[in-house]
């Protein structure tokens, strides 16, 4: 006859399959498709900011380099997350700040989880990567997902907000040193 387990082995023993089991799932989603917003989340402040287009280019712009980046384009306003096969992981578009980079490759030169941002909003997932006329640029989400407030006039903002799930995904993708290619 078989000997019993004590039942603080059967306890161990399903806790352990538990979390192997649901880090499996997390592996595989992780490595799943990443679906892109759609709509912005409404805020007192939306309806005087342009809706950005919900519909995806069907590929990365010419002329924004190879490998694994991070595209930006001034003209459709929408960012790319390109990894190093050339597969868009995500897509997405952005509010610009009024102070735009120049087009050139440009590299993630540091990053911050949350501050407030130079119009006063709360932000969070700070990517910074160029500076124009004294001015830092980088990616960022509203904590609250709203859209930046326009700026006033003469105000310089280098702020380039997304989505808070379009943030969280850059956040993710744009490490210390990823290159940052910006075309027009």
């Amino acid at each position: 006859m078989p000997a019993r387990l004590p039942s603080w082995a059967w306890v161990t023993g399903l806790t352990v399959g538990a979390i192997a089991a649901v880090t499996v799932l997390g592996v595989q989603a992780d490595r799943g498709s990443h679906p892109t917003a759609t709509s912005a989340k409404p805020s007192s402040t939306a309806s005087a900011q342009p809706t950005p287009t919900p519909s995806a280019p069907a590929r990365v712009p010419d002329g924004s380099g190879t490998g694994r980046r991070v595209v930006y384009s001034l003209g459709e306003k929408r960012v790319w997350l390109v990894d190093a096969s050339e597969a868009t992981r995500r897509t997405f578009t952005v509010w610009p700040g009024s102070v735009s980079p120049d087009p050139g490759s440009y590299t993630v030169s540091s990053r911050n989880a949350a501050t407030t941002g130079s119009d006063g909003m709360q932000i969070e997932h700070i990517v910074y990567f160029a500076a124009k006329d004294g001015v830092s640029v980088a990616f960022s989400n509203a904590v609250d997902g709203a859209s930046p407030p326009p700026a006033a006039s003469g105000t310089k903002t280098g702020g380039v907000r997304m989505r808070k799930a379009d943030g969280t995904a850059l956040w993710a993708f744009g490490t210390v040193g990823t290159t940052v290619t910006v075309v027009r």
